[in-house]
């Protein structure tokens, strides 16, 4: 898939917590084609501390819009400069990088399994924080493709459970908090959900949400595949600043990744 590094114009910032947002861009030219589970690279302008691009997920694709859709975690001083971002206002993106989540038309994450996802009716995908921001557009396509996904949320209170209106267009969605405000109080591992059966599992969120949930699926023989969080600088391979140790050795995640079936991890 071609990278291209696009001055995309903002069209909106949505506050969508105190520490999250929402920011919608689009161009004068039709998006390029991107797939759920790829990132974009951001340039950080009028920073004095922030040098390089930041990484941030693809949270949705909307076509009818011409519209792409990061959501942003202020957590840095490059982060919050892009939170101050106005309607009218470019940010420069080398976009799309990384392999996506693996669908139904061929388009795959680093899957040599040769899983035929067609036969994948009931899909649950588990996220975590910032880390639900891909699931929401990987939901939207396997709905489009006729899948029925099963969302599961988790947070440390209610106020850390973003997009839920959104997610709820797509599927069924079920939630956790740690200090039970809303939905049933736990972690996602603990919801009374993964009682019932699905046939396939994708995840983003903390390492160790990942790791439970690739042990869940693991247990019961369900194909997974997970979107790894590692630091990344250049998006492109080149610092090796983000690489993973896989059965394959050692691979970037930002190249190779950031989504990878769980058998090609050296989790266990």
């Amino acid at each position: 898939m071609k990278k291209q590094i696009l001055d995309l114009t903002v069209r909106a910032v949505e506050r969508l917590s105190e520490k999250h947002v929402l920011i919608r861009l689009t161009d004068e030219q039709p998006l390029p084609e991107m797939v759920p589970g790829q990132f974009v690279e951001v340039r950080v302008d009028g920073s004095t501390s922030t040098f390089l691009r930041r990484p941030i997920s693809i949270n949705m694709v909307n076509r009818e819009k011409n519209e792409l859709w990061l959501m942003v975690a202020m957590v840095g001083d490059g982060t919050r400069k892009l939170g101050q971002l106005q309607p009218g206002d470019k940010l420069n993106c080398l976009l799309p990088l990384g392999n996506g989540f693996t669908l139904q038309d061929g388009r795959t994450a680093l899957n040599t399994e040769s899983a035929d996802l067609t036969k994948h009716s009931s899909p649950l995908l588990v996220g975590g924080g910032v880390g639900v921001a891909p699931l929401l557009y990987l939901g939207a396509e396997m709905k489009r493709m006729g899948m029925e996904p099963t969302f599961l949320l988790g947070g440390r209170t209610k106020n850390d459970l973003l997009e839920l209106d959104l997610f709820n267009r797509y599927g069924r969605v079920c939630v956790t908090t740690e200090d039970g405000s809303m939905g049933e109080k736990g972690f996602v591992t603990n919801h009374s959900v993964l009682g019932e059966s699905f046939d396939m599992i994708c995840t983003c969120g903390p390492t160790p949400m990942m790791k439970a949930v690739a042990r869940y699926a693991k247990q019961r023989g369900i194909y997974c595949e997970v979107s790894l969080e590692n630091m990344m600088a250049c998006g492109l391979g080149a610092c090796l600043c983000c690489v993973e140790k896989t059965v394959d050795g050692n691979l970037c995640v930002c190249k190779d990744g950031p989504v990878f079936p769980i058998s090609k991890l050296t989790w266990e």
